[in-house]
C-alpha cells in the first residue's frame, strides 16, 4: 500500500507559540492537500528550539500545554493527517496528553529534571493520540538539555494503513538503543524530528549516523530538521529519507524552508527530489545571511550599521547584509583617519556603489586630536603605542554606537575568528556593537567567501567586492605603514594553531609535531589563553564550526596553566 509522507522543515521562532502554531498548520494543509496522510514537524517545532532557562518556568510549559490543544483544534479539519509536532512537556501540566495537574508547581533548580520533557506528539483528527519522550539528551557543544529535562526509555510506535511507524527525537538516533527499541516495539519505518544546528561537514556526519541505525535495524528512516537562525546557532534543514539499505532516496535544501512529500510503497520510500550538495563555502555563506536575516527580524531591528574600512572583513559583513537584509535595510559608514590609505576610502566608497547602500564619511581625526591633548598631561614622556590605537578605535565604536541609538539599527561588527581567538581587536571599540556576523569564520575562510561571493550566479549581482579589498595586505590602519603581520604570525600559520588547538583540543606537542614553529604555537596558544576576557565581552555571533568561541567554550579567565610542549 502507498502512504505519502509530508516533511516540514520550517522556521519557528522561540516563544512564538502562535506563530509556529501557524507554521505548522500551513504545512499541514500543504501536506494534506498533496495527499498525504503523515507530517513530520521538527523537534520543539511548537517552542522553539533551543529555548534554554524558558524551560526553567513553569507558565512556559502552560503555554506550550495551551498551544499544543490549540494546534489539535486547528489540525482537525484536515480529516486522517496523522501530525507529528516536537514540544516541552511536564508530565502533570494542564496537557492534552498528560490530563490535567497542577502546571505552577515551581521547577526544582540545581537537581535533575524529574517531570519535564523534550516530547513529541501525535495529533490525529484533533486529538493528541500519543507523545514520546526523548531518551538520549545530548549534553556537549552547544546542547545543555540535561539542565531541562528527564529521559524516558519507552519507545512510541503507531500504526498508519497497516504500517508501523516509530519515533524518536534528534539525539536518539545518534546512539543505538533508542531505534532499536522502536524496531522491537514492530517499527517498520522510523520517524526522527530534529533541531540539529549546521556546522562545516555536519551533513556528512548526519548521513554516517542514520546510516549506521539504518544497519542495525534495517528499516528507512524519515529525518526532517529545522531551518532558520537563533541567536548563535544556524539550522540548516537539509532533511532527508533514506531507504532500508541507506541510499538517499530524498532531500530538501538546505538553509531554505520548505514542505516536500515522500511516498511510500509497502514502508519502503520512493525516489523523490534531491537537492545538490552544496559547497562549503556556499553552505557558510548561506548560514551566515540566514543568521543575519533571522536575528534581525525576528528581534525587530529596523536594519543594520557596519563600520566599514576598506578591509576585506568589513567587505563581507557588508555583502552578507546585503543578501540577507536588501540594501535599503543596511548602512556603510567610512570613519577615516590620519592612517586610513586613501585607497582604503576609495574601495570603502566603490563597495558601497556596488551593493547600494546609503554609504557617509565621518572623519575621526578632530575627534582623537580632542582626546590626545586631554589626555597629553597625564601621558607625557611616554611614547605612542597601543593605546593611541585603540582610542581610534574606540572613536568608531562610539560613532556607531550613537548611529544606532538614534537610529534604531543594531551595529554588526566586523571581528573575525582569527581575530578573536588572538586578541587582535578592541574593547569597546571594533567589539562594540550587537552581532558579531564572522565571530566563527577564521581569515582564510573569509577570503574564500569573498571569492565565493563575487563568482556566485545565485545572486542577482556579482562582484560586489572590489578585487584590491582581496589583494592588499591586512591592516587595521591604526599606525603608520601597519599591517597584521607586524604583530601576528601569517593567517596560514595562525587559523591553523588555531583549529588544531580551539576545535580540536589538540595538544601543543602534537601541533608542533604537525610541523609547526614551537615559537608560533607557544605564542598562538598564549594569546588565547590571555584574552578570553575579552571573548567574555564581546557581541554573539554565527556558529560555523563545530566549536566556536560562546556557549561551547568554557575556559576560566583567570587561570595559572600553562600547557607544556612536551
Amino acid at each position: 500500500m502507498k502512504t505519502r509522507i509530508a516533511l516540514a522543515q520550517i522556521n519557528v521562532t522561540v516563544g512564538d507559540f502562535a506563530g509556529n502554531v501557524a507554521k505548522i498548520v500551513a504545512a499541514a494543509r500543504a501536506a494534506h492537500s498533496g495527499g498525504a496522510k503523515l507530517l513530520v514537524a521538527p523537534e520543539l517545532a511548537l517552542s522553539g528550539y533551543p529555548p534554554e532557562d524558558l524551560l526553567l518556568r513553569p507558565a512556559f510549559y502552560t503555554a506550550s500545554a495551551a498551544a499544543l490543544a490549540d494546534l489539535a483544534a486547528q489540525l482537525k479539519p484536515f480529516t486522517g493527517l496523522h501530525v507529528i509536532v516536537g514540544h516541552p512537556l511536564r508530565d502533570g501540566s494542564d496537557n492534552p496528553a498528560n490530563g490535567h495537574g497542577n502546571a505552577n508547581a515551581p521547577i526544582e533548580r540545581g537537581v535533575p529534571p524529574v517531570d519535564t520533557f523534550n516530547a513529541a506528539s501525535l495529533i490525529v483528527d484533533g486529538e493528541v493520540k500519543g507523545t514520546y519522550r526523548k531518551q538520549d539528551l545530548p549534553n556537549t557543544e552547544v546542547f545543555d538539555e540535561k539542565r531541562y529535562f528527564a529521559s524516558d526509555p519507552q519507545p512510541f510506535v503507531f500504526e498508519l494503513d497497516g504500517l508501523k511507524y516509530g519515533v524518536v527525537i534528534c539525539e536518539d538516533a545518534w546512539h543505538a538503543s533508542a531505534a532499536q527499541m522502536a524496531k522491537a516495539a514492530g517499527a517498520q519505518v522510523l520517524l526522527i524530528p530534529n533541531g540539529s544546528p549546521y556546522h562545516l561537514n555536519k551533513e556528512a556526519v548526519r548521513f554516517d549516523i542514520l546510516r549506521a541505525r539504518i544497519r542495525e535495524t534495517g528499516i528507512p528512516m524519515v529525518y526532517v530538521n529545522m531551518v532558520g537562525g537563533q541567536d548563535e546557532l544556524v539550522f540548516d534543514g537539509g532533511s532527508f529519507v533514506l531507504d532500508a539499505q541507506g541510499a538517499l532516496v530524498a532531500k530538501l535544501a538546505q538553509f531554505e524552508e520548505a514542505t516536500a512529500i515522500v511516498e511510500f510503497d509497502d514502508g519502503e520510500p520512493l525516489p523523490a527530489a534531491i537537492a545538490p550538495e552544496q559547497s562549503i563555502e556556499a553552505q557558510v555563506y548561506a548560514a551566515l545571511v540566514m543568521g543575519v536575516r533571522d536575528y534581525i527580524g525576528k528581534n525587530g531591528f529596523p536594519g543594520a550599521l557596519i563600520g566599514l574600512s576598506g578591509g576585506v572583513d568589513s567587505a563581507l559583513v557588508l555583502a552578507v547584509a546585503c543578501d540577507a537584509l536588501g540594501a535599503d535595510k543596511v548602512r556603510a559608514v567610512m570613519m577615516p583617519s590620519r592612517y586610513t590609505a586613501d585607497i582604503s576610502t576609495t574601495d570603502a566608497a566603490e563597495m558601497a556603489r556596488r551593493v547600494g547602500v546609503r554609504y557617509d564619511e565621518i572623519a575621526i581625526a578632530p575627534m582623537f586630536d580632542a582626546f590626545r591633548g586631554s589626555l597629553a598631561e597625564e601621558f607625557a614622556g611616554r611614547a605612542e603605542d597601543a593605546t593611541e590605537e585603540n582610542i581610534q578605535a574606540r572613536i568608531r565604536g562610539t560613532l556607531l554606537m550613537a548611529l544606532s541609538n538614534k537610529f534604531g539599527s543594531i551595529v554588526l561588527t566586523t571581528g573575525n575568528k582569527s581575530e578573536m581567538a588572538v586578541g587582535y581587536c578592541t574593547l569597546y571599540g571594533d567589539m562594540a556593537g550587537g552581532f558579531a556576523v564572522i565571530k566563527d569564520i577564521a581569515k582564510t575562510l573569509v577570503y574564500r567567501l569573498c571569492r565565493y561571493r563575487n563568482a556566485a550566479t545565485t545572486f542577482a549581482t556579482r562582484d560586489v567586492i572590489p578585487e584590491r579589498i582581496l589583494t592588499r595586505a591586512p591592516s587595521a590602519e591604526l599606525r603608520e605603514n601597519q599591517t597584521d603581520q607586524d604583530s601576528l604570525p601569517e593567517y596560514e600559520v595562525l587559523d591553523a594553531i588555531m583549529r588544531m588547538y580551539m576545535e580540536e583540543d589538540r595538544s601543543l606537542a602534537e601541533i608542533i609535531a604537525a610541523g609547526y614553529r614551537v615559537d608560533d604555537v607557544k605564542r598562538v596558544t598564549r594569546l588565547i589563553k590571555i584574552n578570553e576576557y575579552k571573548r567574555r565581552q564581546a557581541p554573539i555571533g554565527i556558529r560555523v564550526t563545530h566549536r566556536a568561541f560562546g556557549r561551547d567554550w568554557r575556559y576560566p579567565i583567570t587561570s595559572r596553566y600553562t600547557e607544556p610542549v612536551e
